[in-house]
């Protein structure tokens, strides 16, 4: 099997979990998915089975949406209702002054990578030094908050919907959003509503998977549209092959279809935009 099946990430288990049940379920060993979700989030979750698998770092790119809950009053070392509470006080939340903070953050900024997390610094991860209680420098990425709106403001707590970019963690946002308010509070609850073009309303369960009931997305469904060009018996030969093409495209990346199929997705590599080579293969 070869295509893309969206899944609906229950609460309590990872990303991982994930894969290894429908890797079980599909009698294959070729998942991969393209966004990991914290075991409290929910939502969609992109996974990539057999020659898809080529897509995953090309769709891990894509802008992802969520809906995040706030838990006011309390501090965990998670920066999650799952960590260890390091501090509680009373929170005054004002919900026009929320308003314009959450505003605030539209645009790019550098964002601190929470220590509980899997990035690596010099070979080990982030919450490895964590649970060892070593002090490590946390390392910041820019991030692009595209939209962000208020859903809901209450005395204990807030709900927010927002987009962003690849490699933004959620919680660290809470947190930043947080201490522009001079509040605290941590992330309850998480719900990824879109990843790119793959929304919850197209994804299944787990029960789905296990009871036959999904349906799998083909590579050229999820790449129909994408600066697609259909290329001749000539040029087919020349992409098959791997060669170097020249760019009339005026893209950084073209796909190619050949008789109704996707065969490859190019990029542009030569530092005068002039030549193209291989970034995915699948034929």
């Amino acid at each position: 099997m070869d295509g893309i099946i969206i899944i609906d990430k229950p609460k309590n288990i990872t990303s991982r979990d994930v894969v290894n049940h429908v890797c079980k379920r599909l009698n294959t060993k070729k998942i991969g998915h393209t966004g990991t979700l914290d075991p409290i989030a929910t939502g969609v979750l992109v996974l990539c089975v057999g020659k898809a698998t080529k897509l995953v770092e090309l769709l891990t790119c894509e802008d992802k949406e969520y809906v995040a809950t706030v838990k006011l009053g309390i501090l965990t070392d998670t920066l999650d209702t799952e960590g260890k509470v390091i501090e509680e006080k009373k929170v005054f939340l004002d919900k026009e002054e929320l308003t314009k903070v959450l505003n605030s953050f539209i645009g790019e900024y550098d964002q601190e990578v929470p220590i509980y997390s899997a990035v690596k610094i010099n070979g080990k991860k982030l919450y490895e030094y964590a649970r060892k209680n070593k002090k490590v420098e946390l390392p910041k990425r820019k991030v692009a908050i595209k939209s962000i709106k208020l859903l809901e403001s209450n005395y204990d707590s807030y709900k927010f919907k927002v987009v962003v970019s690849k490699g933004t963690y959620i919680r660290s946002l809470i947190k930043d959003i947080n201490d522009r308010l001079n509040i605290i509070g941590v992330m309850s609850d998480l719900r990824r509503t879109r990843q790119g073009k793959f929304c919850l309303g197209e994804s299944y369960t787990l029960n789905d998977i296990d009871n036959n009931k999904y349906k799998t997305l083909s590579i050229n469904d999820v790449l129909k549209n994408e600066k697609c060009v259909i290329i001749n018996d000539t040029l087919y030969k020349l992409i098959k092959n791997g060669g170097i093409i020249d760019n009339k495209y005026d893209d950084e990346y073209v796909t190619f279809v050949y008789n109704d199929n996707v065969v490859a997705i190019y990029k542009v590599y030569s530092k005068d935009n002039s030549k193209m080579k291989p970034y995915k293969m699948f034929v």
